[in-house]
């Protein structure tokens, strides 16, 4: 196995990944090799809990193996491309090194294509450089209704008004306003703000109040809204 060796600069960022591999031995190496790098990993062991999970929760990339049971590699990645409300970089993983092959799994929507038997450096290296690339090109600032995110300069503005937030409760109204209209579980965003790493809930409790104490009680209307037994969400048209 390859030492546990990066470029200059890359275990700065800690990132989740989700791997849906059903072959359990791959997934133990690659996650053994991936966590001493600060990686959180979720793993799925078919096509149906890969699209399931892919499409509930917060990811920086996902590493999709072709061969699965259930639903193949190809029809998953096609599937989130079609259903998820943003977009999550997608490694390929198979055993199929033909120039056509890759050329079909690019076509449905992966972003990069890795062959049986690999590096696990180079696999998360590939996934580091897939995350920080997307993070960058991503659009800067995000709008929602009379809302306005900036994620370069962290300014928020509500119906031209420049709305003061700390950084927690700044992050949570991003979350939201990314995945608009679907609300996020308490769970989820404690999940994607302090990784393996959760605060209780009376902190993210607290900071959810800061929130809407600054986004919504200056206005006339609440766009904060809490739905009973499931979460968080944006009441914004």
């Amino acid at each position: 196995m390859s030492q546990h060796i990066l470029p200059t600069g890359q275990t700065e960022m800690q990132f989740k990944v989700l791997l849906i591999e059903d072959n359990q031995e791959i997934s133990c190496n690659i996650a053994e090799y991936f966590e001493p790098f600060g990686v959180i990993m979720d793993f799925a062991y078919d096509g149906e809990q890969g699209v399931n999970l892919a499409l509930n929760h917060y990811y920086d990339c996902i590493i999709l193996d072709i061969m699965l049971p259930k639903m193949d590699g190809l029809s998953v990645c096609k599937l989130l491309r079609e259903q998820a409300n943003r977009h999550v970089p997608i490694i390929m993983l198979t055993a199929r090194d033909a120039l056509d092959d890759k050329l079909v799994g690019f076509s449905y929507g992966a972003d990069d294509y890795l062959t049986k038997p690999f590096a696990l450096e180079e696999l998360l290296v590939r996934c580091l450089a897939l995350a920080k690339r997307h993070l960058l090109n991503s659009e800067r600032t995000l709008k929602l209704g009379e809302i306005s995110l900036n994620l370069q300069t962290q300014q928020v503005q509500r119906a031209g008004h420049t709305v003061m937030l700390q950084p927690i409760p700044f992050k949570i109204l991003q979350l939201l306003m990314e995945h608009h209209p679907r609300p996020l579980s308490r769970s989820e965003i404690s999940d994607k703000i302090w990784g393996d790493e959760p605060t209780d809930s009376d902190a993210l409790r607290s900071h959810v109040y800061q929130l809407r104490k600054s986004i919504d009680k200056p206005f006339e209307k609440n766009v904060i809204k809490t739905i009973h037994s499931v979460g968080l969400a944006l009441d914004i048209e």
